[in-house]
């Protein structure tokens, strides 16, 4: 499908305002990022992840946090581990209610198999302080995590220790609870990215397992996207599959939305048309490299938009959006460098 943009526009949204912030302690990929403003402060976090080295012994469980105006970043206490983890890729972290949501995650072996963290929990910015949550009714890791009315989060799809999932588990915060929400219709899939736009869950690619007959399953992309209509009930989703941008599909890319003359659009930058391991290399020995392309979806027109091309990143779980401005924190660049650059990714609308 072509994409189309609005003619005349190709500036940011006019809240932006952008932010110098400091790089991260450590270059680190696939850890996950969030922010939330109370009392004037604003934090930033990120969560566990892998170190440059990209081997399973580089798997950490490291948290730091930066104070917005300040000039560098904090090292907290590690994530806690029911399960004595070593590290976790793949959490799935958010912001709500003045505190960070940390889900799952998972911690690969050296013998390529996988350990899906079963717990969760809540992080205090002001007092740093964890507190455990209800484990989640199916644990996942590359889920994709997406906050709504400042009371519930929606965990997509992902990869449990028995293969990819096609739930919607939602996380009530006022209740303590979880519950199942419609499940997704697509094929289920792990490293996929997602938002809610103008009251529509918008989830786009990832990869899934393909069976195949008389052959072991394969892990393959799964370019596809998919808006869920939300309702007053918020189990219930209306489901409806959309075009897709550009037919290829993306790995572990990163969603949220932006606002250009009162519009919300769903916006995806980053991510590699390679599916990879661990250390960024594809599954049949391809060196995957991470895209600048930028996809913006409008739910009030059904159709998508050209963005302008952003610094090309991978591996990321999320971005970051302070004051309008979006940045992407730590991730994969080319060559499958690990970074610990902060980069303020300018997502802009292209005039036709």
């Amino acid at each position: 499908m072509l994409l189309k943009s609005l003619s005349c526009l190709s500036l940011l949204a006019a809240s932006s305002i952008v932010l110098a912030l400091p790089d991260l302690p450590e270059p680190v990929s696939n850890n996950a990022v969030a922010s939330t403003s109370i009392r004037d402060k604003t934090y930033v976090l990120s969560v566990g992840g892998i170190a440059p080295g990209k081997n399973t012994a580089d798997q950490h469980n490291k948290v730091w946090l930066h104070t917005v105006g300040e000039f560098s970043w904090n090292s907290l206490p590690a994530l806690p581990s029911q399960q004595r983890l070593a590290g976790r890729i793949g959490i799935s972290a958010v912001a709500l209610n003045n505190n960070f949501f940390i889900f799952g995650g998972a911690f690969m072996q050296s013998d390529g198999n996988v350990t899906t963290a079963s717990d969760s929990y809540r992080l205090d910015p002001v007092t740093r302080r964890f507190t455990r949550l209800n484990d989640m009714p199916v644990p996942v890791d590359h889920a994709a995590a997406v906050p709504h009315q400042n009371r519930y989060i929606y965990l997509v799809s992902g990869w449990s220790d028995h293969g990819t999932v096609n739930l919607v588990q939602v996380f009530d915060n006022f209740t303590q609870r979880w519950a199942q929400a419609t499940p997704f219709p697509g094929a289920p899939v792990f490293g996929h990215a997602a938002t809610i736009a103008a009251n529509q869950l918008i989830v786009c690619d990832g990869v899934t397992l393909h069976y195949a007959q008389d052959q072991a399953p394969a892990l393959q992309k799964s370019p596809a996207c998919w808006a869920g209509t939300l309702a007053n009930d918020p189990l219930k989703i209306s489901w409806r599959q959309i075009a897709h941008p550009d037919q290829q599909g993306r790995y572990r890319l990163a969603a949220s939305t932006v606002r250009f003359n009162g519009e919300e659009f769903a916006a995806f930058i980053g991510g590699s048309d390679t599916p990879y391991r661990l250390n960024g290399v594809g599954y049949q020995g391809e060196a995957a490299e991470p895209s600048a392309a930028v996809w913006l979806y409008s739910p009030k027109q059904q159709r998508w938009f050209k963005g302008e091309a952003a610094t090309a990143v991978m591996d990321l779980r999320a971005l970051v959006e302070i004051n309008g401005s979006f940045y992407s924190l730590g991730g994969m660049l080319a060559q499958q460098q690990v970074t610990n650059q902060v980069i303020n990714q300018q997502i802009k609308l292209l005039p036709e």
